[in-house]
């Protein structure tokens, strides 16, 4: 199995998806362990003063005006643990925790949190043996960071509260580190809000979202190409000498991208002659643009993940020179921001897709494809309730393009004032993330189908690679109407674990 080995300077993307999705084992590098155990005597030394340093020998947030003596400390972060850990609504996916716990420890293991090395193995501990803490929907505001979630994994650590096992099983959690020979932790000066204080859940499905969407954004540019072969549009509009005057790379990558899918197609630049075309519809036409100004989005969101990757977020932080400030970096409008923005790029990469699809559809715009691609038409309906269930996604997909970060709610006695909302925004994300995939799913069904009623052209050879690829995945092709939810379901998994953009690459090489 894959380790992932956490040292002081953070961590990459892959690592996050390694452990979230892929289950890798985690280790503490040796210089993780020493930064570790040296921060460590610098909160010990502070603690045994007598002057207050917040976290450290004070209540937190509207209450860090009360100085706590130290036989009352332990407690004061048993307690800070288990008061935040307050969400609620459904079950938070298992990768969305692993990824939140693994980035709390990336950030444990800078140096510069004051956790003992011993409270930061046992998050390790917890990592390897599988255990999964229970994680709500909601309770994070994204200021002090994911604070109900974070609170929620630090109670598993303590052996309280309620986690999954490696079997999926939910049991208390106390019963599965006693099964796994790993001892809760008991917590001492700033270690409880240690564990609760940074931006890592949104952080970790910023990650995913990125990695999904880099495959959705190939997939795209593989069914907008299918679609204009379908309804014999010019691929003249992808030539390199057309991107290269707006120099975009996110454009120009998707027009390359389009253009080696329609290499030697036999389908393109047909106008027929009752009805001529000189340019092709927006949606056709405009691809490129489209879902180029999409991937220059995501190449912007992965620069602030990769950013926060670097990060160590926390409040009050140890600096190298000894001293322990209060700061204000958990505040998560770097990645709330990119979220929302990705958000809005996938709405429109749905929404010009569907267009696309209702073209197909439609037989005064489809220049002489049978309406709905239906068999017989009258008789058939063909597709048109998919393109239903597209636009249904996509107005939804609207909705989830507004903006969360634009939203603030005040709270702990207005001490945390403006908050970021991001752990919303990376909630609706993943959401939008999935619509994108059916939308394109649908759009795949209908321009394979549509491709292969152009009897007498010959589709371009990654075309037809995809059509194989998508028949024997179970996606069946023209024909009378039959049951649809499960060819659109096995579209959707088609293009969801990638094998679309696999079935093009085997024949274009690499796409960009």
């Amino acid at each position: 199995m894959h380790t992932v080995v956490v040292g002081t300077s953070g961590v990459t993307a892959s690592d996050v998806l390694a452990v979230a999705r892929a289950g890798a084992r985690v280790e503490l590098s040796a210089e993780a362990v020493a930064a570790l155990a040296a921060a460590r005597g610098i909160v010990d030394a502070l603690a045994a003063k007598p002057d207050p340093v917040y976290g450290v020998s004070t209540g937190f947030g509207a209450l860090a005006t009360r100085h706590i003596s130290q036989d009352l400390r332990s407690r004061l972060q048993r307690n800070i643990v288990r008061s935040h850990a307050a969400g609620m609504g459904p079950r938070v996916e298992r990768e969305v925790v692993r990824a939140l716990m693994f980035l709390r420890l990336k950030t444990v293991c800078s140096g510069h949190t004051g956790v003992r090395p011993e409270v930061a193995q046992t998050m390790a501990d917890v990592l390897n043996a599988g255990i999964t803490p229970v994680v709500h929907e909601y309770g994070s505001l994204g200021c002090s960071g994911d604070l109900a979630p974070l609170s929620h994994c630090a109670l598993t650590l303590m052996g309280e509260g309620d986690a999954e096992g490696p079997d999926g099983a939910v049991r208390p959690a106390g019963e599965l580190l006693a099964e796994h020979g790993i001892a809760p932790v008991e917590l001492r000066e700033k270690e409880g809000l240690a564990l609760l204080n940074g931006t890592d859940g949104m952080l970790g499905m910023l990650v995913m979202a990125l990695a999904d969407l880099d495959t959705l954004y190939k997939s795209a540019d593989v069914t907008a190409a299918l679609t204009l072969e379908a309804l014999l549009g010019t691929d003249r509009v992808l030539a390199p000498e057309l991107h290269a005057i707006r120099p975009h790379p996110g454009q120009a990558a998707s027009a390359a991208n389009m253009l080696a899918v329609l290499t030697g197609s036999g389908l393109t630049g047909h106008h027929q002659d009752d009805a001529p075309r000189v340019q092709d519809a927006y949606s056709v036409r405009c691809a490129s643009q489209v879902a180029g100004a999409g991937r220059d989005t995501l190449a912007h969101a992965r620069l602030v993940a990769e950013r926060e990757l670097a990060s160590a977020v926390d409040n009050p932080v140890v600096l190298p020179d000894g001293r322990v400030e209060s700061n204000g970096n958990f505040h998560g409008a770097p990645v709330g921001y990119v979220l929302d923005f990705l958000a809005i790029a996938a709405a429109d990469l749905a929404s010009i897709a569907e267009r696309r699809t209702d073209r197909l559809l439609d037989k005064n715009r489809s220049h002489g494809l049978p309406p709905f691609l239906a068999d017989d038409p009258g008789v058939d309906s063909g597709l048109m309730i998919a393109q239903y269930t597209q636009a249904a996604l996509v107005s939804e997909l609207k909705r989830l393009a507004v903006p969360a970060s634009a939203d603030s709610i005040p709270s702990s006695a207005m001490q945390e004032d403006h908050v970021s909302m991001g752990w919303s925004a990376a909630r609706k994300l993943r959401t939008a993330v999935d619509n994108l995939t059916r939308v394109l799913a649908i759009e795949l069904y209908a321009a394979t189908r549509a491709v292969e009623l152009r009897e007498g052209l010959t589709p371009a050879p990654a075309s037809r690679a995809v059509i194989e690829a998508v028949r024997a995945a179970g996606v069946q092709g023209p024909g009378p109407d039959r049951f649809l939810a499960p060819d659109l379901a096995a579209a959707d998994a088609f293009v969801r674990d990638g094998r679309l953009v696999a079935a093009v690459e085997k024949v274009t090489g690499p796409l960009r």
